[in-house]
């Protein structure tokens, strides 16, 4: 999905300019013409890049904007306009560039541009779920409304962050000393015994062979191996910021044991919980749809989403629409389904992605625990295979001194 800013002609004879997500430029003028309005132009929109230093992309941090949002939702729930509460907010930032890119979306809000569109044009700095949460808001009339429950949802996946971070400290930690431990008797030791045992002209079994050919190759080629690591550092990251490595990396982590079906649970939860908000914002159907597809980060689960747009548009119902992607377990589309007949469709979905998250919680615990004996099992057989690539000549020179 790309955004597009599109010059309208309106039925009461006024123009104005939009900001709309679309596949196409072609798709979203024949979408617009269809609804009555008349279509000047379609320009890609504007994204605003941030500036880099030091070769790394400067950020905002979560807990910074989870603060941000926290302030903002007080003011405005306080009664003050919203070009107040940004210009008191811009001032108070001690991060100089979230205050820079506060100051842009100041100038857009002051220029007549909507909230949500200020902060859809700074590009990728924000999430599109909070573009969209505050879409829905404008909508509505329940700006503060909005922004709670965007900050009840950084709140939990804040705390499943923590947790998983406080989890995997110690196996982290555990690595790193292994791995130490595993450099020095390759790079040290192991060559010290090599001299050892060709002295004594003794007969090496083949793992300490394998070993000693391995520890010579790294002291002999140790920077030829560090530049071809960092070349393909660099190639790497290069190739995961084009679309088509995006695409590969996405698709490849739906496929990875145990954590590919946290990464697909996760991009269902962004997308029933967006089309939630939208839809009780009072958005329509097919519009929260194209604004809900676009809050997936996973493109692999974006795209077969997407194809549900036209077919709910042509008529037919949302769940049988979402059971053609064949991402959603039975119970979520009888859940869908039952909301659609009932009227009640925003709290099946919201329902559905509390569903989600408790989903992704269970499973994270259940992998944060088998990742520890993993690593301890892991390093355990390395070091002792090294051990053994020492200790076995030993044992067969002390034979032969016998």
């Amino acid at each position: 999905m790309a955004e597009f800013v599109v010059r309208l002609g309106m039925p009461d004879g006024s123009v104005t300019e939009q900001r709309h997500r679309a596949a196409s430029a072609e798709a979203l003028r024949r979408e617009l013409e269809a609804r009555g309005l008349y279509v000047f132009a379609v320009k890609p929109a504007r994204t605003f890049r941030p500036a880099l230093r030091l070769g790394r992309r400067e950020r905002i941090k979560p807990l910074e904007f989870l603060v941000f949002n926290q302030q903002l939702a007080t003011l405005l729930g306080a009664g003050m306009p919203v070009l107040q509460s940004l210009e008191l907010l811009q001032k108070s930032q001690a991060n100089p560039f979230f205050r820079e890119v506060l100051a842009r979306v100041l100038e857009d809000v002051r220029s007549g541009v909507a909230l949500s569109e200020a902060f859809m044009a700074q590009g990728e700095l924000f999430p599109a779920l909070y573009c969209a949460s505050l879409f829905a808001g404008e909508r509505s009339g329940d700006l503060v409304g909005v922004l709670r429950r965007y900050i009840r949802y950084q709140h939990m996946v804040e705390g499943v962050r923590r947790r998983v971070t406080s989890a995997l400290t110690y196996p982290a930690v555990l690595l790193s000393l292994a791995f130490g431990l595993v450099v020095v008797l390759v790079t040290y030791v192991i060559p010290r015994f090599a001299g050892l045992y060709q002295d004594f002209q003794a007969d090496l079994p083949l793992i300490t062979v394998v070993i000693l050919g391995v520890a010579t190759f790294l002291r002999q080629e140790v920077y030829v191996i560090l530049g071809g690591v960092a070349v393909a550092v660099l190639a790497l990251r290069r190739y995961l910021r084009s679309e088509a490595g995006r695409a590969a990396a996405d698709r490849l982590k739906l496929r990875l044991p145990f954590v590919g079906e946290i990464f697909h649970l996760f991009g269902l939860s962004q997308f029933v919980r967006a089309l939630a908000t939208l839809l009780g914002g009072g958005t329509p159907l097919v519009p929260a749809l194209e604004v809900a597809v676009g809050t997936v980060t996973n493109r692999a689960i974006a795209e077969p989403l997407t194809r549900v747009i036209p077919m709910v548009r042509e008529g037919q119902p949302l769940w049988a629409s979402l059971e053609t992607t064949g991402l959603f377990p039975e119970l979520s589309l009888a859940m869908v389904q039952v909301g659609e007949a009932t009227g009640a469709l925003e709290d099946m979905l919201t329902g559905v992605g509390q569903f989600y998250d408790e989903s992704i919680e269970v499973k994270l615990s259940r992998l944060v625990t088998l990742i520890e004996p993993a690593v301890l099992v892991l390093m355990g057989g390395v070091i002792v295979t090294l051990l053994l690539s020492v200790y076995l000549p030993m044992f067969t020179l002390l034979q032969r001194v016998q």
